[in-house]
């Protein structure tokens, strides 16, 4: 996989966008309406009326959009071809983006031969422009649509639809709130620690998955605690960046896989179906992955060089434990109100994720899936210890 996008990054990087549009007469600027509202994104797009002669803007893109939901922005588009599809957002927003930079090309194929797994070929010029910190969707070959008749997610996968450019501009996330900022920078984290435990890992992938992790244990809570710490929300642009590459070398694995089917069906914001689940499948992971778990735990800030592999290793899934505390959320399904009756149609439907269970670098069962979801539900173990 290669990623021959141009990376920008800093303060005020997208101040003066004109050498980045030379020769773009007609161009979309994909977003939301929250998005659209910040002060800084209205300025960029002012800017960007001003330089493309021909510029409409779709605000429509929901919460992790349905298929239906990018057919819906096909056929209401002013124009179906473009000379560049802009996407400034999070991480529904830019796969979205991707997804238009192929439909809005010469030749396209439609959204339902993508969806069957026909491979694009050709793409419009494109820009992505991430507001939040964790998907890495701006690094990524993917793009991601919830199924409802399945419910379940689903990948559409192709290096093609990888943007020309990527902006990191720290600015553009200050107004993101503080749950959003904490479930997206654990979705960057899972994106790191998952790509560096996969069984498809390579040399590649670890390099910006050890960058990657770095940053994000350095700066996620930093972001939390200064909101407009412009230097910490750059690195943690940059954190989600290398989550994504990381992506983009190897792939993710248990907790996504577990994870895709209560946003498919509970639609649990991604970050957060991901955090619920991320000590309890790195806890089973572990004992396949105890000296990439050490490495891992030896660039934390308060990191004990002391204690041996083993202890590191479990050291890392109590940080991760504690971590998902500090920032509030949630531990447990149950405490969402969803019931342990589903139990068993979870299992199948993560199970059927084979794209990513085939990356796990340990075997796994129904079984294995079962204890690990049951984890989430404290009512049942308490049942279970009191009998």
């Amino acid at each position: 996989m290669n990623i021959n996008s141009t990376v920008i990054s800093g303060y005020q990087a997208l101040n003066d966008m004109r050498y980045l549009l030379n020769g773009i007469s007609t161009a979309l600027v994909v977003t939301d309406k929250n998005i659209e509202a910040i002060p800084a994104v209205q300025a960029l797009i002012k800017q960007l009326h001003t330089l493309i002669p021909q510029l409409s803007v779709v605000n429509s893109v929901p919460p992790e959009p349905r298929q239906h939901d990018v057919a819906a922005i096909v056929t209401a588009l002013p124009q179906r071809q473009v000379d560049m599809v802009i996407g400034i957002g999070g991480g529904s927003v830019l796969d979205v983006a991707k997804l238009l930079s192929v439909l809005c090309a010469d030749t396209a194929p439609s959204l339902e031969a993508l969806l069957a797994g026909e491979k694009p070929r050709h793409r419009t010029r494109s820009i992505l422009i991430p507001t939040t910190a964790g998907t890495g969707s701006e690094a990524t070959p993917n793009a991601i649509l919830a199924i409802p008749e399945k419910e379940t997610k689903v990948g559409i996968i192709s290096p093609v639809m990888l943007p020309d450019v990527v902006a990191l501009v720290p600015e553009l996330t200050t107004s993101m709130p503080a749950h959003i900022a904490s479930s997206t920078g654990i979705d960057a984290l899972c994106h790191l620690i998952e790509c560096f435990t996969a069984s498809v890992a390579n040399p590649v992938s670890d390099n910006y998955a050890l960058t990657g992790m770095k940053k994000l244990f350095a700066h996620l809570e930093t972001t939390l605690r200064e909101p407009d710490n412009l230097l910490a929300r750059l690195e943690m642009l940059w954190a989600s960046y290398y989550g994504g590459a990381s992506i983009a070398h190897a792939g993710t694995h248990l907790v996504h896989a577990m994870s895709y089917p209560l946003g498919g069906r509970y639609h649990l914001p991604h970050g957060v179906a991901n955090a619920i689940l991320l000590a309890p499948c790195m806890r089973f992971v572990r004992p396949a992955a105890v000296s990439k778990f050490a490495q891992a735990y030896d660039l934390l800030p308060k990191a004990d060089a002391r204690l041996s592999d083993e202890q590191k290793s479990h050291a890392l899934v109590d940080y991760f434990t504690a971590l998902v505390a500090r920032l509030q959320l949630p531990a447990s399904l149950e405490a969402l109100g969803i019931s342990p009756d589903h139990l068993p149609w979870l299992v199948e439907a993560a199970l059927d994720v084979q794209r990513l269970m085939k990356n796990v670098p340990m075997a796994v069962t129904a079984d294995d899936v079962r204890a690990i979801y049951l984890t989430l539900f404290p009512s049942c173990q308490a049942e279970k210890s009191y009998a």
